[in-house]
């Protein structure tokens, strides 16, 4: 994402004109100036971080909109989105999963959290153990490969996991692509160890499998 300095201009405008763009900021979930804003970055074909952002997470509802484990829920012109998820266990608990992208060019692009809510104590125990398996394999796997630097954090019924920059120039659609596939193997990955298919090894086999596999790794 690139960061772009933002000055106060004073504009002389038509005062119909500005009524239709609160109009139009108002149907968009936008305000006037963020619209005033697009408009002039798409007249002279400059992609703003806001766009850039709306078109990732766009691209990351349309990728996720056939899968039958996880259901997005997207607001266009926001910079976060959610996708739910139905864990394989008795009442059927459900997972959030929230994508977040930042404006700024960082280190970190944004960051993914995890939330949760049981009163299963063996449940909050099990899936902690397995954010902290995770954590384990990338610190093993993914880090030595691109070198970057992932802050985790484990709160009360919330995991994060910042999003690092991709360890490669890709377009909208490749970094869409590449946050869709992460969200879905840890979701994948999670249930399995959850219902006791898979063990320790099992999970880091199968993502480390993915990440060899992988053109764009965050």
């Amino acid at each position: 994402m690139v960061s772009m300095k933002k000055t106060l201009y004073s504009l002389m405008l038509n005062d119909e004109v500005v009524r239709e763009i609160d109009r139009l900021a108002h149907r968009t979930g936008s305000n006037r100036s963020a619209l005033i804003n697009q408009i002039l970055a798409e007249y002279v074909n400059y992609t703003t971080p806001e766009r850039r952002i709306n078109d990732v997470l766009s691209a990351i509802d349309a990728l996720m909109q056939p899968s039958r484990e996880l259901v997005p829920f997207f607001a266009p012109n926001s910079l976060s989105m959610s996708l739910k998820s139905s864990l394989e266990y008795k009442y059927r608990p459900t997972v959030k999963y929230e994508v977040e992208l930042y404006r700024g060019l960082e280190e970190s692009i944004g960051q993914i959290s995890v939330v949760f809510r049981t009163q299963s104590m063996a449940l909050i125990q099990a899936m902690t153990e397995f954010f902290r398996l995770w954590k384990r394999i990338e610190d093993t796997h993914l880090k030595p490969l691109t070198g970057a630097k992932i802050d985790y954090a484990l709160y009360d019924g919330k995991f994060v996991r910042s999003i690092s920059a991709p360890d490669r120039e890709c377009t909208t659609d490749e970094l869409a692509a590449a946050l869709s596939e992460y969200i879905k193997l840890f979701d994948k990955l999670m249930k399995a160890y959850l219902a006791g298919r898979l063990d320790d090894h099992d999970v880091e086999a199968a993502y480390f499998s993915q990440m060899r596999n992988s053109d764009v790794h965050i």
